[in-house]
């Protein structure tokens, strides 16, 4: 069955789980607030200009795991998802999946958001495939390094590569939705390449090839072709 791939940060979350997440932690006090903001700020305005240097970052972002035991780090999660995950799940969002799931296609999840924070929003979607940038465990902890390859620009085409090898499957009429012109190394690789609420770079890109441009803030998800 043909996959229908979704970035999630500003695809289908009206906002950045990540940066997000990083927020969270200072106002409850995980980590030093005011630096901590700063730092945070500095490495989402790099993404959205797309010079981010992908590793200096996750041993930002990696970093407050390694300090905190992991049932603290899973109570803070249920608190982040009930506080801010949730009101940023708009209804086109979710309509688009379910019409997904409904047309038979396989649903995923990639993103460059560490595993530990994008899990459960997968979960609370539906979506059952997740590949995302996986933060290192040791005996139950985790280390504040990354496992393998981070799923971030070119790494997201590695990472899914290594997934349909793994479950025989192919990029044969798949879809996938994003945002950001950081994901065009994936967007050029498949059939159906949708720029979702894009950001300039991309929108200009996907007017220049003809892709798809739609909205997903609203309560009803843009149309686009084939029979959803």
């Amino acid at each position: 069955m043909p996959l229908a791939i979704f970035d999630l940060d500003n695809t289908l979350l009206a906002g950045d789980s990540d940066y997000l997440w990083g927020q969270f932690l200072g106002e409850i006090g995980a980590v030093d607030g005011a630096s901590y903001e700063r730092e945070n700020e500095r490495f989402y305005q790099e993404y959205r200009e797309g010079r981010l240097d992908i590793m200096a970052f996750l041993a930002f972002s990696l970093k407050p795991l390694s300090e905190h035991p992991r049932d603290q780090l899973d109570a803070w999660h249920a608190r982040f998802m009930r506080e801010r995950i949730e009101p940023l799940i708009t209804a086109a969002a979710e309509q688009l999946v379910d019409r997904h799931r409904a047309a038979g296609d396989t649903l995923m999840l990639i993103t460059a958001t560490n595993s530990f924070v994008t899990a459960p929003i997968a979960a609370r979607l539906g979506i059952r495939n997740l590949i995302a940038t996986e933060p290192e465990l040791q005996d139950g902890r985790f280390t504040g390094r990354v496992a393998g390859i981070p799923s971030f620009r070119e790494g997201k085409v590695t990472r899914l590569q290594a997934w349909l090898e793994q479950h025989q499957q192919t990029l044969d009429d798949a879809w996938f939705y994003s945002d950001s012109h950081n994901d065009l190394p994936l967007l050029e690789r498949v059939d159906h390449p949708v720029a979702v609420d894009p950001d300039e770079t991309l929108r200009g890109h996907a007017l220049g090839r003809g892709w798809p441009i739609v909205s997903l803030s609203g309560d009803q998800p843009a149309p686009v072709h084939r029979h959803l």
